[in-house]
């Protein structure tokens, strides 16, 4: 029997775990909990806690809790637990290890292989620092896959007749639209388009203002900068959120809220739904235009569309439903679960992956263009970063193309390639997601021609080749964004770490590796100061003043590990001890 392999949903606000098994998808619960809250905490004894527990303390404790990490993901920070600070990628291990032990109890086996889905619309940065999580976690992530695709898999597919449907995914903290044709067990998916930083917690981020106004009008106070006062206002705006999904009115009560001079604050008010629904009237309009991105890209019309999947907890908001209607002209689909069929979705894909019978057949597409820049026109002039789109938005992965370049003068004996991600003709206005330099080509004239080639696999990472067609010389790299990556000592320090936190409670075990990883942009830099300083006794005190300024400005860098922000710094110090060498 082949190794079970999880479906894994890792969620902003609640992540699950599922399997298939006897041919029908099982939610893995916990407590009979089929839904785990994505909080991590660190209880009074030093203890990690996940779940429900975790985001019970955080009304309380909010200094040792963590929540909506997944909006972090792909970030260069740290966040606060307790007296540790820790990555996205490690926090978000915390929750998939916890989903991993619930598993095992489960199955009563070891369980080491998972498919995790991530929103259509996150970048190759956030999808790298997902797989890590997964690494951290004990995980071998097998695939990852996009949650409309996963919620779509999840769709009765045994129709012949094909089929347009609208994905609709409103996360916590995240959302995205996808359009895609299911015929004969075949999901398809057209487009997608989103944004990976608006969801729920915007619609409570809302409410929570309100209520703070509220507050500063009513007593005079500013609870703001009260964290535990904060703490019950996000749970209290959670909670009225849910209720006017199906009651016209919520009552907010928070008695003892905070103090002013010695006196307590209750707060207490009732919120109308259409009071929230003006609140988030801006974000629906920004969805319902998502909606027509998506509808552009699939080169459908609303009238062509069959069917509405809703992904997401927050899309039981009334006003969206309705948006929904008032567009397409029927009802949303309202049988499927909308908070667990994502991990249902990644379930049937693990099992498909594991060789076991499933009617359903996945085509992924990529929701991002791909590419490169080159001189030529852009707004009637010539400009040498105009973006020349390799692989384009919408291609069906996995996806592998192949563009021709030429130098542009005589004896060119190198070339630097740029990779951006983005829709923009001006490359510069994209994302910069890689960069390599292809040296030692021919001394020929202008016109030699390079050979690129960009390959895009099922889990959104990708390569990048270019050679010289003439010789075949060829440099390859595979894309890792700087902020999101970790080098394999480091990763396997993370995965040491956060071990640990499930082990024993010796506080000594949260400590950080006696040698911690540092990164050799880094270390040069630090070498170069030591080199720098060691001039200070030979050089006239202005080169001294504008080197230790440089070098106050690396040191800074350095120290939150910003490795963009060494460039230039670095370069000028090498250039001023070149001149002083010289």
């Amino acid at each position: 029997m082949n190794e079970i392999i999880i479906g894994v949903d890792l969620g902003t606000t609640n992540s699950e775990v599922a399997i298939v098994e006897e041919g029908k998808v099982k939610i893995i619960t916990d407590n009979d909990k089929k839904m785990l809250p994505s909080f991590v905490g660190r209880d009074d004894t030093g203890k990690v806690i996940v779940g429900e527990t975790a985001r019970n303390q955080y009304l309380v404790y909010p200094e040792r809790t963590v929540k909506s990490i997944k909006r972090l993901m792909g970030q260069n920070v740290q966040v606060n637990l307790a007296d540790q600070t820790y990555t996205p990628q490690e926090i978000s291990a915390i929750i998939l290890k916890k989903l991993k032990e619930i598993a095992e109890n489960y199955l009563q086996q070891p369980v080491s292989k998972a498919v995790i889905t991530v929103p259509a619309y996150f970048s190759d940065a956030q999808r790298q620092a997902t797989r890590e999580a997964g690494e951290i976690a004990g995980l071998d992530v097998v695939r990852m896959i996009n949650e409309p695709t996963a919620a779509a898999l999840v769709y009765d597919a045994e129709q012949t007749e094909p089929k347009h449907i609208v994905v609709f995914d409103l996360g916590g903290g995240t959302f995205d639209v996808s359009v895609a044709t299911i015929e004969s067990g075949v999901v398809e998916i057209l487009s997608s388009h989103g944004d990976n930083q608006l969801g729920g917690d915007d619609f409570d981020q809302q409410i929570i203002n309100f209520l703070l106004e509220y507050l500063k009008t009513n007593d005079q106070v500013d609870a703001s900068c009260n964290s535990k006062a904060m703490a019950r206002l996000t749970r209290a705006a959670e909670n009225a959120k849910l209720t006017l999904s199906d009651q016209p009115y919520a009552q907010i009560n928070e008695e003892y809220l905070l103090e002013k001079d010695g006196v307590a604050i209750h707060l207490s008010l009732e919120l109308s739904r259409v009071e929230y629904e003006q609140m988030i009237d801006d974000y629906i309009n920004s969805m319902m235009d998502t909606v027509h991105i998506a509808l552009k890209g699939a080169k459908l019309k609303a009238s062509e569309i069959n069917e509405i999947i809703l992904v997401g907890g927050s899309t039981r908001t009334p006003c969206i439903r309705t948006r929904l209607f008032n567009e397409f002209g029927f009802e949303p689909h309202g049988e499927i679960d909308a908070d667990l069929c994502v991990a249902m979705g990644a379930a049937i894909q693990a099992a498909m992956i594991n060789g076991q019978q499933v009617d359903t057949v996945l085509v992924d597409v990529t929701p991002y263009t791909y590419g490169t820049s080159a001189i030529g026109q852009l707004e009637g002039s010539d400009y040498p970063f105009v973006f020349t789109p390799i692989i384009n938005k919408n291609s069906v992965l996995p996806s592998k193309k192949t563009e021709a370049f030429t130098t542009n003068y005589h004896g060119q004996a190198f070339v630097d390639i740029s990779i951006y991600q983005g829709e923009n003709l001006d490359a510069l206005n994209n994302v910069k997601i890689g960069e390599f330099r292809v040296e030692g080509l021919q001394d020929v004239k202008a016109g030699n021609v390079i050979i690129l080639t960009l390959e895009l696999d099922l889990n959104g990472v990708l390569h990048v080749s270019a050679s010289e067609k003439s010789t075949g010389m060829e440099k390859s790299i595979t894309i890792k964004n700087a902020f999101s990556s970790v080098e394999n000592r480091k990763l396997e320090s993370a995965k040491q770490r956060i071990t640990s936190l499930f082990g024993k409670l010796d506080s000594t075990l949260y400590e950080q590796d006696d040698e911690p990883f540092v990164a050799p942009e880094i270390d040069s830099a630090r070498q170069l100061i030591a080199k720098a300083e060691g001039l200070f006794d030979h050089i006239s005190k202005e080169d001294k003043e504008d080197m230790t300024d440089l070098i106050k400005t690396i040191t800074k860098y350095a120290e939150i590990d910003n490795i963009d922000g060494l460039e230039n710094p670095v370069a000028q110090l090498k250039d001023i001890i070149y001149y002083l060498e010289s």
